[in-house]
């Protein structure tokens, strides 16, 4: 029974550092007033495009990767989440 203390210790810790799986706050910026940044299906350009997203769209940033040089980010949108989607990390505040 000693030893399931630390167990679960260290488990509660991970956990409570999975809280974060929301991501880090970001905001749509430079798209222009008479354009849209393009959320996509996948980290490219060659992906389709779920939705337009203007500048000042609240995100919720989960994870980038790189793809044939440009910075692709994994979001979703902060006031409905389960809309996801990739966006070039250049369109994004807060890096």
């Amino acid at each position: 029974m000693i030893r399931l203390i630390p167990v679960a210790l260290t488990v509660a810790a991970l956990l409570a550092g999975c809280g974060q799986v929301g991501g880090s706050q970001t905001t749509v910026s430079g798209a222009g007033p008479d354009d849209m940044l393009k959320l996509r299906g996948g980290p490219g350009l060659g992906y389709r495009v779920i939705l337009g997203l203007p500048d000042g769209t609240r995100l919720t940033r989960h994870d980038c990767v790189t793809e044939v040089g440009q910075l692709w980010c994994r979001v979703s949108l902060a006031d409905a989440p389960g809309v996801t989607g990739y966006v070039s990390a250049d369109y994004l505040t807060g890096q």
